[in-house]
């Protein structure tokens, strides 16, 4: 099979285009026909040798697909050959099969294509597992989230509206803040023009914050909290570190947290995958939450696509054409 190799650490120019071994199911797992490949920031991070693949994963980048089951490992009784899901994987996406646990499949909702579907599991199992299972983002509440036209933002915005929470959002344009505005945001901060933290203390500050920023955002993030706030930390392209008054911390009850999908275990990542199902996949079958597109790439342009990634200049998912 055909695949994007990382030759080296390094920038875009890294990833080739490689011959593989076909993956074969093991124990619990099927292996996908793949169709598209989300283009996520972890894949450029593992790409640079910042984010090795956790023990036993593909070398390959690509942490979501969307395809069809032409393979079942034993012990999968829940999917048959030919059926059209989208997976969360453990690596291996960027290539024209990948082999992925059944229980990290779920269905292409009702009235979504595949290219669509590519773009959900990474946003959503990350979105929905530190916004409502970790941040307990509750209706009424106000909702603040960082690169709000971002793959995670855009997801971010649509479920905290439709679950009844007031959602304020920042972003680096005109254009991305008009974006958020579209998704559902009460309100959207151009960062370059505004302060975020005067803004959220202004609506008596928020009650969630969702930050993919980092470094010098923390201290701010939490004086943008209100009074037994949360911040939820899912990644720090400005830095994983920051100096912090606790003081401020104690005082106001106020609660900081955050994860990582992709190290988290397989247990962890079904329990995601079934609040999902339940609770996601009927809004996205309704038309009620949509993936927000930016582009797409043929596999063998998987650089063009981290440049573009990197650029910050798109709005939504990029997703490889695989198959």
């Amino acid at each position: 099979m055909q695949a994007i190799e990382i030759t080296q650490p390094g920038g875009p120019d890294v990833l080739q285009l490689a011959d593989r071994p076909m993956p074969e199911p093991e124990h619990d797992q099927v292996v996908l026909k793949v169709a598209y490949a989300g283009v996520n920031r972890p894949d450029a991070l593992q790409r640079a040798g910042l984010y090795n693949p956790p023990k036993g994963a593909s070398d390959l980048p690509g942490l979501e697909a969307s395809g069809e089951v032409v393979a079942l490992g034993a012990g999968v009784t829940d999917l048959a050959l030919g059926d059209r899901v989208c997976a969360l994987l453990p690596g291996g996406g960027y290539a024209e099969y990948v082999a992925t646990p059944a229980a990290h499949c779920l269905p292409v909702p009702d009235g979504l294509s595949l290219k669509q579907a590519a773009c959900l599991p990474e946003t959503f199992f990350t979105v929905w597992s530190n916004v409502f299972m970790r941040g307990g983002l509750q209706a009424g509440e106000k909702f603040l989230v960082h690169g709000g036209s971002s793959g995670i933002g855009t997801t971010a915005i649509q479920l905290a509206r439709t679950f009844g929470a007031r959602v304020f959002a920042t972003a680096g344009s005109d254009d991305k803040c008009a974006a958020c505005m579209s998704l559902g945001a009460e309100q959207a901060i151009n960062y370059r023009d505004a302060d975020f933290v005067e803004v959220m203390r202004g609506q008596g500050g928020a009650d969630l914050i969702l930050d993919m920023v980092g470094g010098p955002y923390i201290q701010r993030n939490i004086k943008a909290l209100a009074d037994d706030g949360r911040l939820v930390q899912i990644a720090f392209l400005q830095g994983p570190k920051a100096e912090l008054n606790l003081v401020q911390m104690m005082a106001r009850r106020l609660t900081i947290t955050g994860s990582t999908l992709r190290p988290q275990s397989d247990l962890a990542k079904v329990r995601i995958a079934d609040e999902l199902r339940t609770k996601v996949w009927p809004l996205l079958a309704s038309g009620a939450v949509a993936p927000v597109m930016d582009q797409e790439f043929p596999l063998a342009e998987a650089a063009a696509a981290h440049i573009r990634m990197e650029s910050s200049a798109h709005i939504g998912k990029i997703v490889l054409k695989v198959g």
